[in-house]
């Protein structure tokens, strides 16, 4: 069954959520690669949360690349199975 949640419904149910260590590990690769680029607005936290880690793929979908947007899926769909 596919999930219907939007990115705002699931940042809602992810606050405060410790992010899982797939999410986790997505995480600090969007920072590694994208970090100067499209997440200059950000800091890396040492331990997101699942709102914080979909905030981080919203933003590589706006201001990344198409290899960007792809991790941003990524880390989208990992957010959504922790939940």
């Amino acid at each position: 069954m596919e999930d219907r949640r939007t990115l705002d419904e699931l940042k809602n149910i992810g606050s405060g959520r410790p992010a899982p260590g797939d999410v986790v590990r997505l995480y600090r690769g969007a920072f590694a690669e994208y970090g100067t680029r499209a997440l200059w607005n950000w800091r890396a936290l040492e331990q997101p949360t699942i709102t914080q880690a979909l905030a981080i793929a919203e933003s590589l979908r706006v201001e990344g690349n198409l290899k960007a947007r792809a991790l941003a899926e990524q880390i989208e769909q990992a957010c959504r199975a922790a939940l």
